[in-house]
């Protein structure tokens, strides 16, 4: 099997206009970044046509270290849907260059089922996250002069809220000391988040336009003064520079699959600390110009779906006809006990045990209202006892079931998926989306029946840290702001050594971090981090220049 990198350069590619102008863009309206990329201008969303569109989400099962291939089943997805005649695009979250040189490599999907050009998308692509980070921490700057320029006076700020971000994984900046030094500003504790949890992150992913942007910026919490009064970024006068600093941004970007298949890819919000999901925007785009637009949401379902479910879908108006959830017999093998070493030789008894944690997720999706059709994402190794074994789980609990064999095949390898996702969708689409909570309820409410519900867990508990900034938002509007709950992703609970169905566990939350401009509450569950750090090997020792050609990103 080639390498990816061998197939997206063997993958002969279209000129972004025309793969535009094939779907109804005119080709004047596109922003082109080289012959391969490009954005597109989010005034041509027309809601008639979103409203016409079938919408299709991907999720997985609890991921493992193994992996589960979401983006590449994603991606395959689309790809299958245009093979048997469908107008399909899909709609991805931008790669973050942390993850590409930490632990994770490549997001461009993989084999026969990737987003082009790869190299440029896992690496600064359209300047995105360059953006958010350079405004993020413009507001910082801009933040730091004020309290410095105002100290001694009663428009002083006592408590800063704002940290600031990097789009590297670095643990060293977690917590971190500034303004020492005579002149430099006050001394402070301070940290860094990586980009993808910047609120400015979530806020280009949940704006509808320029406006919504701006707004949004406004009502950023930076502080609190001497007063007590909150701080925002409209306080400080910089939403307008700030608005400037991400006014590119805004737009979608538009690239192409191994075999031309439009795909729009646009913010990029980790599932475990942020809300992982792409732009309401580059979604809407994709429906006013596809059929049939695929998308997907961070890590497993309980993270990445119930977020678009409950913020996402919330806000948006957005409503899946369908959700694909996608499985593997390693991680199925994982999360039944089967040691990481053994999990690419067959055990049975092993994956049936894991089964366990597909049933949970099925019974969480069933919670929202939605029809599934589960998506076995096939490997090399697999044998056809375990697949069977797998299907006949599903079909006895009514769910549908297909093999994905995008990877090796392509879009011909998406075929029979993509076939059982349009009968579903005909014959049983998903019905009305139910909430997990209520906007009435309050906070520790929300977090509870998540936890309760989705989780599996017996209660919550939160730490003093949180209950500190639980007071501040009691009576306020910032209680009825949904809740995207920061946590391990490797278990439905916070240890992420907890394989399968965590059960009757108490969830621990040791912060609230106020995210008044992208409207909503981010509870930190456990030990979870904002910014990541490196693994004992990182990716970064596989990337190179070899004779001229980048190697190892995938």
């Amino acid at each position: 099997m080639k390498s990816d990198i061998q197939i997206a350069r063997e993958t002969p590619l279209k000129r972004i206009k025309d793969v535009a102008e094939g779907i109804g863009i005119p080709r004047d309206e596109v922003i082109s970044f080289g012959r391969h990329m490009a954005k597109v201008p989010v005034e041509l969303i027309d809601k008639q046509k979103v409203d016409q569109s079938n919408l299709i989400l991907v999720t997985a099962i609890t991921p493992t270290k193994a992996g589960v291939g979401k983006t590449t089943v994603s991606i395959g997805l689309a790809l299958g849907l245009n093979k048997i005649g469908k107008n399909a695009i899909v709609a991805l979250r931008e790669p973050s260059l942390g993850p590409v040189f930490g632990m994770k490599g490549g997001a461009a999907g993989g084999g026969y089922a990737q987003v082009l050009p790869m190299e440029n998308i896992n690496l600064h692509f359209t300047g995105d996250f360059h953006a958010v980070t350079t405004a993020h921490n413009t507001i910082a700057a801009l933040l730091e002069n004020y309290n410095f320029r105002v100290q001694g006076t009663e428009d002083a700020l006592k408590e800063i809220l704002w940290k600031r971000v990097l789009d590297v994984n670095d643990r060293s900046l977690r917590y971190i000391v500034t303004g020492l030094g005579p002149g430099n500003g006050i001394p402070q504790e301070a940290g860094f988040d990586i980009t993808a949890a910047s609120e400015l992150m979530a806020i280009l992913c949940l704006s509808e336009d320029e406006n919504d942007l701006r707004r949004r910026i406004e009502n950023i919490l930076l502080g609190y003064k001497r007063n007590g009064n909150p701080f925002t970024v409209k306080d400080l006068g910089v939403a307008g520079a700030i608005t400037v600093l991400m006014k590119d941004a805004i737009h979608p970007n538009l690239v192409q699959t191994t075999e031309n298949t439009p795909a729009f890819i646009h913010g990029g919000p980790f599932a475990n600390i942020a809300h992982g999901c792409n732009s309401v925007i580059a979604t809407k785009m994709a429906m006013t110009y596809g059929d049939y637009v695929v998308t997907e949401a961070g890590f497993g379902a309980d993270l990445g779906a119930e977020k678009f479910f409950n913020i996402k879908c919330r806000k948006s108006g957005l409503r899946p006809k369908l959700t694909v959830i996608v499985v593997t017999a390693q991680g199925l093998k994982m999360h039944g006990g089967t040691p990481e070493k053994d999990i690419k030789t067959p055990d049975l008894t092993g994956l049936q045990k894991g089964l366990r944690n597909l049933e949970k997720h099925l019974n969480n999706l069933a919670s929202f209202g939605q029809s599934v059709v589960v998506a076995f994402n096939k490997y090399a190794f697999d044998t056809l006892e375990e697949i069977e074994t797998v299907r006949r789980f599903c079909e006895d609990r009514g769910a549908a079931f297909a093999v994905n064999d995008a990877f090796t095949k392509g879009g011909e390898g998406a075929v029979e998926l993509a076939e059982k996702v349009v009968e579903a969708i005909e014959k049983s689409p998903s019905g009305e989306l139910k909430f997990t909570y209520s906007s009435k309820d309050d906070i520790v409410t929300k977090i509870t029946k998540i936890a309760t519900q989705i989780y599996g867990a017996h209660d919550v508990v939160l730490s003093e840290a949180a209950l500190k900034k639980l007071k501040l938002m009691q009576g306020t509007e910032l209680e009825r702001m949904p809740v995207c709950i920061a946590k391990t992703q490797y278990s439905f609970s916070a240890d992420p050594k907890w394989y399968g169905v965590a059960k009757d566990f108490q969830l621990k939350i040791n912060d609230l971090v106020i995210n008044q401009g992208s409207e909503f509450i981010v509870a930190i569950a456990g030990e979870m981090m904002r910014m990541p750090g490196l693994p004992a090997d990182p990716q970064a020792k596989r990337i190179d220049i070899v004779d001229g050609e980048i190697e190892g990103l995938s």
